[in-house]
């Protein structure tokens, strides 16, 4: 990158490095170097930011790390991180909230369960941020975040801040597509009047996903899509693969769906590991499992 291109980062407050490892910002830990890495500490830093960053670097978004794989080239341009901005939660009346994009789910699935708002109990099983969920309609027990979307803030490449409503994306099945060189910073969030929030609910989703899921180990959680009327952990299991691995990179034993760092993998391991399970499931099954994990950065 043409250096002349971040001449003027350098009055930008925040945390703003190069050549960042960003390993330690992934579910899975692993992941090469961001060329750039900045985490502001509000949004008006991070409008600042991007109204000084030449519109000739890339950007990435990168939230909580999970569902996502970066290759250990690393990620060219911008990444930006928005860990470091306040987490907010406001209760707009009884059954709406605004919440930021950087807010945990289960942070938000608790406080839903205190304010007595529901469905919101699906979110305690969503690893990651609201952001990340929106990004890719997360779901878990039957429930999926676009659900519950009565608006979204976004802020564009420029750092201009834009309300959108739900018609202005075409969301499906793990999939959110809308326009583009914009980024979630909050949404608000609207809960069913007529249903009542159950603990005992939330109690026992949390209770199956420790149980059921390897939630010790480094992953990057759910890594292939359901096919339709199937589940993509049965037919891992049936093809015998549970517990096979590639150099550091680990099929769960416990979650066929799972793939861990059992030791020090790099990223191209769990990627072979991806392609290895893709291939077997479609000699065996005839079908193409789809991955749920996002792979980014340089080849």
């Amino acid at each position: 990158m043409d250096r002349r291109n971040l001449k003027n980062l350098g009055s930008i407050k925040g945390n703003l490095s190069f050549n960042e490892p960003l390993k330690k910002y992934t579910s899975m830990r692993v992941g090469g170097p961001a060329e750039i890495f900045f985490q502001p500490y509000d949004l008006n830093e991070l409008k600042l930011f991007l109204s000084k960053l030449d519109m000739s670097v890339p950007i990435f978004w990168l939230g909580r790390g999970s569902n996502l794989l970066i290759r250990d080239q690393g990620i060219s341009g911008a990444v930006i991180s928005l860990l470091l901005i306040k987490k907010e939660i406001i209760k707009v009346n009884e059954h709406c909230i605004e919440v930021s994009a950087n807010v945990p789910c289960t942070m938000l699935s608790r406080q839903c369960m205190r304010w007595g708002m529901a469905p919101s109990e699906f979110f305690s099983g969503i690893p990651g941020s609201l952001g990340g969920a929106l990004t890719m309609n997360a779901g878990a027990y039957g429930h999926e975040t676009w659900d519950t979307v009565e608006s979204v803030k976004v802020i564009t490449r420029k750092g201009e801040l834009i309300e959108r409503h739900p018609s202005a994306y075409k969301v499906r099945y793990r999939k959110v597509e809308g326009p583009k060189n914009e980024w979630f910073v909050s949404a608000k969030l609207v809960f069913d009047q007529k249903k009542s929030a159950s603990i005992s609910k939330q109690r026992e989703m949390l209770s199956k996903r420790k149980s059921s899921q390897p939630l010790g180990k480094p992953s990057c959680g759910s890594v292939f899509k359901n096919p339709k009327g199937d589940h993509a952990a049965r037919l891992i299991q049936e093809a015998g693969l549970k517990g096979y691995r590639i150099g550091g990179g680990k099929i769960s034993e416990k979650h066929a769906n799972f793939i861990i760092n059992e030791d020090d993998a790099l990223a191209s391991d769990i990627e072979s590991l991806i392609i290895h399970v893709q291939k077997k499931i479609l000699q065996k099954f005839n079908i193409k499992l789809q991955c749920e994990v996002k792979i980014v950065g340089n080849k």
